[in-house]
């Protein structure tokens, strides 16, 4: 439920120990603690806890932090837990939201009695799903970008944004400048990599061998493929003007490049979900089974992830796609996706079923997601025009940012891989819903 969206047992920042975020509740006043993206806690004394909304105390937030008029529109309130996750409109009250925590976890999850019995959220401050790309290039403030480099940040080292290795290699090295200032020539940075490997590369780069040959790998040994590949990454990281003798203060342009240089991953922005496909069929037997994936929701389309691989299985605009969902009344709880696709070269509509507890949330967010693509495509030209040509380290944008290429690129779809229902039918539309049931937008 990320914003109205729910991620189910899903890997990254919000994995987190079981916390409350009200500290104290009394008739009159209470600490809340909200957590930003770096996992620093802010405590709030508020006044009248049950009644407050989530406006109310976004804008605490704001006040407290001194953050921009941007801010209000680029962060939201979240109540996130290791089960579930739901962005809070600005009516939401956390507070009630909270009491009814239980209820939400036996509604959209099939976590066992046990844990939703001691689950418990904590209220988060992050990136609003519906605060679009072009308009978080146009940030300049230090702070707001920091916030957001952080959650992209944990996003890309827990793989919950799946990355090439030459990707990750690029932002680990803008975390590593960010961490360990300008490259120096001369200095022992391979031993400082390999120290906090995990600071900078997603764990499934930063594996190293075990045993004898490990321990006799002494400091002053070769770098190995991740971490060489970091280093000269690092090396290749640019430096704004003047930035050597202030470097506190050049930071702001390497929070903007590493933003920059998510905004080409595809899913970068989403409500992340859990759900399960079905496997084909495999074998003389034709066995099956299902698959564990995560549905990327954002602005601009769908994605499904394989959440074990950690890569794309199918991704969609929202022009290329039909959607509907299950209710869990009729039978068990799904959303279709359908699609065009060939079969042995003859065209045909492809559907996927995709079970889920949180297939309504899914199908209510697409559809508040193209309501909001198209009452925004007047003004796509106008906001085109901001330019991230300060991002160090980038070369110049083109006007249109071009879709990755790469063969066998993590983000690419692997049809294939999926177990479809094909038919022919002529003169389907797509960027259309069968049903609308909306219960939280």
């Amino acid at each position: 439920m990320d914003g109205p969206e729910g991620n189910v047992g899903q890997p990254g920042p919000a994995d987190r120990s079981h916390r409350s975020s009200v500290s104290s509740v009394g008739a009159r006043a209470a600490d809340v603690l909200v957590y930003l993206a770096d996992d620093t806690m802010l405590p709030l004394a508020v006044e009248n806890l049950p009644s407050l909304t989530a406006h109310e105390l976004h804008r605490a937030v704001r006040e407290v932090l001194q953050l921009p008029d941007i801010a209000q529109d680029a962060f939201a309130l979240w109540l996130v837990s290791p089960l579930l996750e739901v962005q809070l409109k600005p009516k939401h009250q956390p507070y009630k939201l909270g009491r009814q925590w239980q209820e939400l976890l036996l509604r959209f999850t099939d976590a066992p009695d046990d844990d939703v019995a001691v689950d418990e959220p904590s209220l988060q401050f992050r990136r609003n799903v519906f605060f679009p790309k072009q308009r978080e290039l146009q940030i300049h403030d230090k702070e707001v970008l920091r916030l957001l480099y952080e959650e992209a940040k944990g996003n890309v080292l827990a793989a919950r944004y799946p990355c090439d290795v030459e990707d990750c290699e690029a932002l680990g090295a803008l975390v590593c400048r960010v961490q360990l200032g300008p490259y120096q020539p001369g200095q022992p940075t391979a031993c400082a990599l390999r120290e906090k490997l995990d600071s900078f590369l997603p764990a499934h780069l930063c594996r190293r061998g075990h045993g004898l040959f490990a321990a006799l790998r002494g400091r002053g040994a070769k770098a190995g493929p991740g971490e060489q590949g970091l280093l000269n990454a690092y090396r290749r990281v640019k430096e704004t003007a003047g930035s050597n003798s202030k470097p506190e203060a050049s930071l702001s342009p390497h929070y903007r490049a590493y933003l920059f240089k998510c905004h080409e991953l595809p899913f970068y922005g989403c409500a992340f979900f859990h759900g399960e496909i079905d496997k084909p069929a495999q074998g003389f037997l034709h066995r099956s089974g299902r698959k564990p994936v995560s549905v990327a929701v954002s602005l601009e389309g769908v994605h499904v992830i394989d959440s074990r691989e950690k890569h794309v299985l199918l991704g969609l605009r929202f022009q290329e796609l039909s959607w509907d969902h299950t209710s869990p009344e009729e039978e068990e709880s799904v959303l279709w996706l359908e699609f065009d696709g060939d079969n042995e070269g003859t065209p045909v509509n492809k559907l996927l079923k995709i079970y889920s507890k949180q297939a309504e949330l899914m199908s209510s967010l697409i559809e508040y997601c193209i309501e909001l693509s198209q009452a925004a495509e007047p003004a796509a030209p106008q906001e085109s025009a901001a330019s991230p040509a300060s991002a160090p380290g980038s070369s110049p944008p083109p006007a249109q940012r071009p879709q990755l290429r790469r063969q066998g690129s993590v983000v690419c779809s692997r049809i294939q891989h999926l177990s479809t229902i094909d038919y022919v039918e002529e003169d389907v539309s797509r960027y259309e819903k069968l049903e609308t049931t909306s219960v939280w937008y």
